[in-house]
């Protein structure tokens, strides 16, 4: 279904949004989410030039990346969301995006890893304020039949950031350097959030769904009780884990993908850069597919909503046996663009139907728990795990340890994503049935 479709008929409030509007805000959260990303991934492409000069390990590196972002980032999603439940979301973006951008800069100066991980706490504590608060926004702005479209349309921030923030580190990181490279992208984002503290609207909870909750519709239910409630749900319990196994994948082996590519196939930084802004670009493809095949084909049956993104991850498995084993690098290069098509269709569908799993005024803090799961193993452990991984390889392989790293890991949690994914479309049907009880 088009986003340009007519919506239906909103309650009778003093809220009427023009399709026009709708639109612009949801491009605007999509600006957000780019920036978001930008400032969270110039990271993996400027590794190299920051280990040469601060003398860091791939672990360091790793944890750097993952573990030190995702356990400020994931712990205070949950407070955060559980305030944007009952406060002014759009407020809280705000201050996020400030927050972050700001950080973002400082990471420029530091001299030693123990500012390199300050100033990554700090980009995490900002990042914490953005996805639940918008998630919850979007559900307001589209009613549930356009939501998961939607949703992926606010998830193209993933590719587009990555690809702008791999283009821009590598360019400026190779003829400026790369303290000046976090300080160029992360200054943007001030500007944004003024622009969105003037134009975006926040909307009564419950405005796409018929019927505008009261003022503060979470109050009344504790964070306990909606974390137990999810965790009952099988289908919920398959969806977190199919996430947070293709998080492993999507933030452990693309943190060190430009790596491998300067290691193993001797490619310069901007040359490197070009080719994967290319191949991240494509990965708005995968992610706008996600929703809309799982809305096209979710309206008859609602399992598809899984039973997609785990065809496509699936299909993406093979292919990493003549990626990972080529010499051509220009081979490895084009096979890199259908992994960022594959490996992102999970992301809009298992958004839309944890948004669907819970009432209105809860469905900020239900995304701050499914990215608490998703984060916290899949870049949380994730970077770190491919590090060390390809730190005790290199006693056998030497320059070679990261391909083999990065392959080991594709290829086991991939299989491992896949099943969970087959088993949460079986239980969704029931579960979606489930909000009413709590």
């Amino acid at each position: 279904m088009s986003l340009s479709e007519p919506v239906p008929a909103a309650p009778k409030t003093e809220w009427q949004l023009t399709d026009g509007y709708r639109r612009y805000a949801l491009g605007l959260m999509v600006a957000i989410y780019v920036v978001n990303f930008i400032d969270r991934n110039i990271f993996s492409i400027l590794i190299e030039p920051i280990k040469a000069e601060i003398q860091l390990t791939d672990t360091q590196l790793g944890f750097l990346g993952g573990i030190s972002f995702a356990i400020f980032y994931t712990f205070l999603g949950i407070p955060i969301a559980r305030w944007a439940d009952k406060g002014n979301r759009r407020n809280i973006v705000c201050l996020a995006l400030l927050v972050w951008s700001t950080m973002t800069a400082v990471i420029g100066l530091a001299r030693n890893f123990w500012m390199l991980l300050a100033a990554r706490i700090g980009v995490a504590v900002g990042e914490a304020g953005c996805t639940p608060p918008i998630h919850s926004l979007i559900s307001d702005y589209f009613p549930v039949e356009r939501r998961a479209t939607a949703l992926s349309i606010y998830s193209l921030g993933i590719p587009i950031g990555g690809a702008i923030g791999t283009l821009a580190g590598g360019w400026i990181g190779e003829y400026f350097g790369w303290r000046t490279a976090f300080l160029v992208v992360g200054l943007p984002g001030v500007l944004l959030a003024l622009l969105t503290r003037l134009t975006l609207r926040e909307l009564p909870r419950g405005f796409s769904d018929g019927a505008v909750a009261a003022p503060a519709p979470a109050s009344s239910v504790r964070t306990g009780e909606v974390v137990r409630f999810l965790w009952s749900l099988k289908s919920f319990r398959h969806l977190s884990l199919a996430c947070a196994l293709n998080g492993f994948i999507g933030y452990g082996v693309g943190l060190f993908t430009p790596s491998f590519f300067i290691r193993s196939h001797g490619l310069g930084l901007a040359e490197t850069s070009t080719w994967l802004f290319v191949a991240g670009l494509t990965g708005m493809l995968g992610t706008f597919l996600g929703g809309y095949l799982g809305d096209r084909f979710g309206r008859t049956d609602k399992r598809w909503y899984m039973w997609i993104p785990a065809i496509a991850l699936a299909a993406s498995i093979p292919l990493n046996i003549p990626y990972y084993t080529t010499s051509n690098s220009l081979l490895a290069l084009v096979l890199n663009i259908p992994f960022a098509i594959l490996g992102t269709m999970y992301l809009g569908p298992c958004f839309a139907m944890t948004q669907a799993l819970v009432k209105p005024g809860m469905r900020a803090l239900a995304s701050a728990i499914l990215l608490f799961i998703l984060n916290i193993i899949g870049l949380g452990l994730g970077p770190w795990f491919v590090g060390f991984l390809s730190d005790f390889l290199g006693h056998y392989y030497g320059v070679e340890s990261l391909r083999y790293s990065l392959f080991s890991v594709s290829v086991v949690v991939g299989l491992w994503a896949t099943t969970h994914l087959y088993l949460a479309g079986k239980a969704l049907g029931s579960d979606l049935e489930a909000k009413d009880r709590l």
